[in-house]
């Protein structure tokens, strides 16, 4: 049982680690400009999957966010087309914080997980050698 726990909250450190990487390179290309013959910067959001019985959370995939992104009228912007727009991702800030926050006490839950079965694990072999 306790090293069904230890993988299974294994597996949910493993899902929230590569969304909280999903989310800040969500958040550090919040501001990323293109021109507008190309595509917005597409943000990344992770796929979870439920594993087969007890064997905990999977990372299914990724899937993307708009490419067309917003035009944006910024004429003084290099990349700007001759009408002043370019084009920035439909990214909503706000939106990526919130995520930021639930990933990582998702992986604080899992990482205490992990802790407290290790311990129960050790408290058994000392009683064991007992």
């Amino acid at each position: 049982m306790t090293f069904d726990a230890i993988g299974i909250a294994g597996s949910g450190l493993t899902l929230h680690r590569k969304w909280l990487d999903a989310v800040a390179d969500n958040i550090a290309n919040v501001n990323t400009v293109t021109a507008t013959d190309g595509d917005a910067f597409q943000a990344r959001y992770i796929v979870a999957q439920a594993g087969q019985g007890t064997t905990g959370a999977y990372v299914a995939g990724a899937a993307l966010g708009d490419a067309e992104g917003i035009l944006t009228f910024d004429p003084s912007n290099p990349l700007a087309d001759e009408a002043g727009y370019v084009r920035r991702p439909d990214i909503d800030l706000a939106e990526q914080m919130s995520a930021l926050i639930m990933a990582q006490r998702g992986y604080q839950a899992n990482a205490a997980v992990v802790d407290r079965a290790k311990t129960s694990y050790e408290a058994a072999l000392q009683i064991g050698r007992s």
